[in-house]
């Protein structure tokens, strides 16, 4: 017999959408090597290849952390808590 845990069914919100791009952008910027596999512009010396690379450590960050806080509110607003 199932258990009736009064937890509500996942469901797709936009949040949740935007939570799953900012989680799989970083994956589809770095495997599309192609795109990033060359020399150029370079940037106060440094290749484009290794400055792109490195733009993303930041990028990848900045989204997870996004995703994170975007995570949190859902959960709280799933839970009927104030979303901050």
């Amino acid at each position: 017999m199932p258990e009736d845990t009064g937890a509500k069914p996942p469901t797709v919100t936009p949040g949740r959408v935007v939570i799953g791009i900012c989680l799989v952008a970083p994956f589809v910027a770095m495997l599309w090597v192609s795109s990033y596999a060359r020399i150029e512009p370079k940037f106060i010396g440094i290749p484009f290849f290794y400055w792109y690379q490195m733009l993303w450590v930041v990028i990848s960050t900045a989204l997870t952390m996004i995703a994170y806080k975007l995570w949190q509110r859902d959960q709280r607003a799933r839970k009927g808590g104030v979303s901050a």
